[in-house]
């Protein structure tokens, strides 16, 4: 079976998701996590892409942003992937291939999904056994939005705005989210949807979706877009 194109829409909130090859580890210690945020930075800036969240593990990465143009988060991506390689084939003495093929990726519903991506995001270092709710992961944007520290390269997305009136109502609001989790349903419905790249909201929202790209967004049978998908 051919392989979807990747999904990608200007103006929409995406979530990423990239791997080391094979599983391998592309961050061995505060160094390399470091660079790799960094980079991030420095790219995101440069192709115009807003960053509203970021978590960076030993062997792999999520981030929630919107791209301005189509083009920008593949041009962003490959970017972050080739700079970095660079630095960690260098810095480790190593050749070869550090990244597992193409990024992952897909649309959500920021309304529905925004702070359920990000709560979910965040709490992979807790499960991964390298931060707790209490203490959050430094390789991550949840310092920034619980208020202990300031990161000036994100983007809160509405939705976290909506939290409070004031900067502390806002914090301690997030927080409370992340003590809260997301439900089992939420975090299979995140996993799904950015490993098939099938994008995720309700019904309707994937139906306006829809008339902007000839690419299926919902899992089905293969075969020609409906008359709406290229209007």
């Amino acid at each position: 079976m051919a392989r979807l194109p990747r999904l990608a829409l200007a103006g929409h909130l995406h979530h990423v998701l990239h791997r080391g090859n094979n599983r391998q580890v592309v961050c061995t210690d505060a160094a390399d996590f470091e660079t790799l945020r960094d980079t991030l930075r420095t790219v995101a800036a440069q192709f115009g892409v807003d960053l509203h969240a970021y978590v960076f593990l030993p062997d792999h990465f999520h981030l929630l942003l919107t791209p301005p143009e189509e083009r920008s988060l593949p041009l962003m991506m490959q970017a972050l992937g080739r700079r970095y390689v660079r630095y960690f084939n260098s810095r480790h003495q190593r050749t070869g291939a550090l990244w597992e093929g193409r990024f992952k990726s897909t649309v959500l519903q920021p309304e529905r999904y925004g702070l359920a991506a990000m709560v979910f995001m965040d709490l992979h270092p807790e499960r991964a056994g390298l931060a707790t709710t209490e203490v959050p992961h430094l390789w991550s944007s949840s310092p920034h939005y619980c208020g202990a520290s300031m990161d000036k390269s994100i983007t809160p997305l509405p939705q976290y705005w909506s939290l409070g009136n004031t900067p502390f109502a806002r914090e301690a609001a997030y927080s409370r989210l992340l003590q809260e989790g997301v439900t089992t349903l939420q975090a299979q419905a995140l996993a799904t949807s950015v490993n098939r790249g099938w994008a995720l909201g309700e019904p309707e929202f994937i139906d306006r979706l829809q008339k902007l790209t000839a690419r299926r967004l919902r899992e089905g049978a293969p075969g020609r877009p409906s008359a709406t998908a290229t209007r």
